[in-house]
């Protein structure tokens, strides 16, 4: 379009200024997925305004003119005669494109917030519960179910003495991995039934266990083992800046807790509750910090969400040696014929501790 065909109209004034660098546009708001939207909006409408053949006005700016790097600015005035725009033209192209373009944009904020209105889902095998859903990042959540059952006097012994051989089966399990039923025997009579049931921010864990036997059974707690590397982003050396319990002093990271070094065995923290034996718990480091709750959980990498997981009983809080967080929950031995139960949760909430701690207290009934 040249200056005289532009200055010969005046009945439509358009005025755009372009500036365009290398580089300079990248995707936004929405993501890929706006980005490329508006892309095919820019070249469809281009290509309608290439397209259109109206007596009063020719365009004869090319495609490398547009994609010139240096600052591009750009005047028109179009005129139109009533009637020129039959609904094969310019107008009817626009409306089918933006019409289009409202429906992408619509279906890509639904596809951006699936991932956040799913439920959880739990799978188990090989001693091994993964808990899955679109948006956890690192994929999903791997908690080692179970690591191992224990006897008293374990804190200043070795750990082969202390482990009680156990094994653990699936019974059933849904197809939507919304529920898992599992059994297990640990020597020489204790029966211990699971009954897990995923959920849209936690799993729920129901125990309950029994001593099939005519003497005393010394299993005084157990470890579930959850890796956390992957949703931390962090590695042995560092995920305990990433993680937390708390102490008096509220929600203290485990980088800030009072750590020691001396144990049987080196690496880790132990943080023992209130009212437990230290002679039954890891020997590993006994921190000087001890938690106020039984909640131990820590945030992602991303900083949108916190994981966490709880018992009703708790023996210890532990910070592991493979990037991992305990909460072993506390047994205390069985009687003969004696049946006890547990109770606990794995949170995946939002970025809010507070939020976690209604929930903690709501579901425990700790004030």
């Amino acid at each position: 379009m040249t200056n005289d065909e532009i200055r010969r109209s005046a009945e439509i004034p358009m005025t755009k200024t372009i500036t365009a660098r290398p580089g300079s546009l990248r995707p936004s708001g929405l993501g890929f997925l706006s980005s490329l939207v508006i892309r095919h909006l820019s070249f469809l409408l281009l290509a309608g305004l290439l397209e259109r053949r109206d007596r009063n006005c020719q365009i004869r700016m090319t495609i490398d003119e547009i994609r010139r790097n240096d600052e591009i600015p750009m005047t028109k005035t179009i005129s139109a005669r009533p009637g020129s725009l039959r609904p094969s033209g310019l107008g009817f192209l626009s409306s089918l494109v933006i019409g289009h373009w409202s429906f992408l944009l619509l279906a890509g904020s639904f596809a951006v917030t699936a991932g956040t209105t799913a439920n959880l889902s739990v799978t188990w095998t090989n001693n091994m519960l993964s808990v899955s859903r679109p948006d956890i990042p690192g994929g999903n959540i791997n908690i080692w179910y179970l690591e191992a059952f224990c006897r008293s006097g374990s804190t200043r012994r070795d750990w082969r003495q202390t482990t009680i051989p156990h094994k653990t089966e699936l019974l059933s399990a849904d197809r939507a991995g919304k529920r898992l039923r599992l059994r297990t025997t640990v020597e020489p009579y204790l029966e211990v039934l699971h009954d897990i049931r995923a959920g849209k921010d936690e799993v729920d864990f129901r125990l309950t266990l029994k001593n099939r036997g005519d003497q005393f059974v010394d299993a005084q707690w157990f470890q579930p083992c959850m890796r956390v590397d992957r949703f931390t982003g962090g590695n042995q050396s560092n995920y305990i800046a990433r993680s937390f319990i708390f102490t008096a002093r509220g929600l203290t990271m485990l980088d800030k807790t009072r750590r020691t070094e001396e144990a049987v065995y080196r690496g880790g923290q132990v943080y023992v509750p209130g009212g437990i034996n230290l002679e039954d718990v890891n020997p590993r480091p006994i921190s000087l910090d001890q938690p106020v709750n039984d909640l131990i959980g820590c945030f992602s990498a991303d900083d949108r969400y916190l994981l966490a997981m709880a018992w009703d009983q708790t023996q210890e809080l532990f910070q592991g040696v493979i990037v991992c967080l305990h909460n072993d929950p506390r047994v205390g031995g069985l009687k003969p014929g004696e049946t006890k139960k547990l109770h606990g949760k794995v949170y995946l909430l939002g970025n809010d501790p507070d939020a976690l701690l209604r929930r903690y207290r709501r579901d425990f009934g700790v004030r």
